[in-house]
């Protein structure tokens, strides 16, 4: 019988995390004032920024590594169960609006499949053999980078996920909430944002989730900057699929060229309403088709390619 379907080895593994850690001064917050359990809750949540500045260092050595391997065709997998693979599920699904990526490129993987987004499948995060088949389903390769997200850091589906992307020379990384965890361990890039227990015992939704969602915003984030999908700190591949994305574009381009609103909509309608080629065309002066190639040529990014043009 293992640690995770034995209850007493279990519950000893529990009671050795920080993230599970009883409180007793915290014990009688039910009969507080609702302001001032609201002010115990604030105050927990300041100290989940000063918990993931000391890992930045390893923030970003994880995201050069994932870019790196982006830049070659690699994509990006969350991996997580709960709250951390709903929170891995969100991050992916927020980049092809805010960066253009194909849906394909960045990837949410939570225990149980998306019926979990919304409610518990049981026994789901228990099972690294689902994490595996998860991972095999998407075709595994070298270049991409698998991102087990557990704020306990022994969650046998992230581990599992992690684990297995290894063994076939893809990319890991790591992030729990947990000091020396299993998951850190086993992968490539361990990031442990220790953030202290909860306020409410083991409920790893407040602060070790705030902590996830930060550093899962930075690596996706900083990749896309990598991988040239903004200028300066514009959304330059934002994708104008409704009208306040269409208002966004044609501000982004306002931002970045200083243009007129006629020739900002000239540009916009010569390059299919895309909001990077339509800034290279007003910047550089040139028609939508060498924009269109002048960016090709440099992989994305526009900086390179008005280098290339001479602007």
């Amino acid at each position: 019988m293992t640690a995770s379907s034995d209850p007493r080895a279990l519950r000893a593994e529990l009671d050795s995390l920080t993230t599970e850690a009883f409180r007793p001064e915290l014990a009688d917050i039910d009969k507080l004032p609702t302001l001032d359990i609201a002010r115990l809750m604030n105050g927990e949540d300041t100290s989940v920024p000063a918990a993931v500045a000391a890992c930045l260092p390893k923030i970003a050595a994880a995201v050069d590594a994932v870019a790196e391997r982006m830049a070659r065709g690699g994509r990006l997998v969350y991996a997580g169960a709960g709250t951390a693979g709903r929170l891995g599920v969100l991050d992916a699904s927020e980049c092809p609006p805010t960066f253009n990526t194909d849906p394909a490129q960045v990837v949410g993987l939570i225990a149980g499949g998306p019926t979990a987004m919304v409610t518990s499948v049981e026994g789901a995060e228990d099972s690294a053999e689902l994490a595996r088949a998860d991972l095999d389903a998407l075709g595994l390769t070298a270049l991409d980078t698998v991102v087990g997200v557990s704020a306990s850091g022994r969650t046998p589906y992230a581990v599992g996920a992690v684990v297995h992307a290894r063994a076939l020379g893809a990319l890991t990384i790591g992030l729990s909430c947990n000091a020396d965890s299993a998951l850190a361990a086993a992968a490539e890039h361990g990031i442990e944002v220790v953030v202290g227990p909860e306020l409410l015992t083991g409920s790893t939704r407040l602060k070790s989730g705030t902590a996830q969602k930060l550093v899962l915003n930075m690596i996706s984030t900083i990749t896309m900057i990598r991988l040239g999908k903004t200028y300066g700190n514009l959304m330059v591949d934002v994708r104008a699929s409704n009208d306040k994305l269409r208002a966004r574009s044609r501000r982004i381009v306002a931002l970045a060229t200083g243009a007129e609103d006629a020739e900002i909509e000239r540009a916009l309608t010569a390059t299919d309403g895309e909001v990077k080629n339509a800034v290279l065309a007003v910047l550089a002066g040139v028609d939508g088709p060498t924009a269109a190639r002048l960016l090709e040529e440099s992989g994305g990014h526009l900086r390179a390619a008005l280098a290339a043009a001479g602007g």
